[in-house]
């Protein structure tokens, strides 16, 4: 009997230890989400005052700048005009980058609706979109017919629109130039591509591709903010899949993605 005591005792120490525990991990995850939701809502705020209180002085620095532009001209001489012109492109510039981070920040939050997606159909839409931007153009798109995946339509378009983007605008300097979309096996798993036959980069910086404001390429040759990579590449990770690149200078660059197992669609 005095054996049977002392086993319960035990057994009731064991449980009481274990429901200590539980008890400490459940306040650590609930100070962990309060903290987590104080830092949302900071950023919240940080985005509306970005949103509203930075746009208004650019606009407004833009648009005193446009009017000394038409209306002093003969007061301006050749230098004045230049200094002018700079400014109206640094505050265009700093309006684009509080776009694209404010685009960065509500993509990456906001949440996911998951449907079946026609990818190809998607990158026809987005290709002619490009195509229509700049009908001069010689570019061939090679769409592979029939890819789908599970996934959220909006944040996917997104994706395609970034990568069949910067193949456009990195092949611009060709006369011809060849952008293609398909799928592929890597490691088991299904994975989508955008390749094209442009000025390709330096695999030596590859780890900063998808970094927020690299570049590997000027501006004055290839204009952007940094944003567009590390945008599909936030967006891919909320798939649960993961995004990378190989290319080389002067022979192009392919840009592919995964999404998570239960997103994929099928693949040769």
């Amino acid at each position: 009997m005095l054996n049977i005591l002392e086993d319960f005792d035990v057994e009731r120490a064991k449980t009481e230890a274990a429901n200590e525990g539980l008890r400490k991990a459940f306040d650590s995850l609930r100070r962990a989400k309060e903290v987590a939701d104080a830092a949302n809502r900071e950023l919240e705020a940080f985005s509306y005052s970005v949103s509203h209180d930075l746009r208004s002085p650019l606009r407004a620095i833009d648009g005193f700048s446009k009017t000394l532009l038409n209306g002093y001209q003969n007061l301006l001489d050749d230098r004045g005009k230049d200094y002018l012109q700079r400014v109206r492109a640094a505050t265009q510039r700093m309006a684009q980058l509080i776009d694209d981070l404010l685009k960065l920040s509500r993509l990456t939050r906001g949440g996911i609706t998951i449907t079946e997606v026609d990818l190809s159909g998607l990158v026809r839409d987005v290709a002619a979109e490009l195509q229509k931007s700049q009908p001069e153009r010689r570019v061939s798109f090679r769409i592979e017919e029939g890819l789908s995946a599970v996934c959220d339509a909006h944040l996917l378009k997104v994706v395609l629109e970034n990568l069949l983007g910067n193949a456009w605008k990195f092949t611009g300097y060709k006369g011809e130039a060849t952008i293609e979309f398909a799928a592929t096996r890597v490691d088991g798993e299904v994975a989508y591509f955008v390749r094209d036959d442009g000025a390709g980069f330096d695999m030596a910086y590859s780890d900063k591709l998808f970094a927020t404001f690299q570049r590997l390429h000027l501006d004055r040759e290839f204009p952007g903010t940094g944003i567009g990579l590390s945008l599909v590449q936030r967006i891919i990770l909320r798939h649960g899949g993961k995004v990378w690149a190989e290319g080389a200078v002067g022979q192009g660059a392919t840009f592919y993605f995964t999404l998570n197992p239960d997103c994929q669609g099928e693949a040769p």
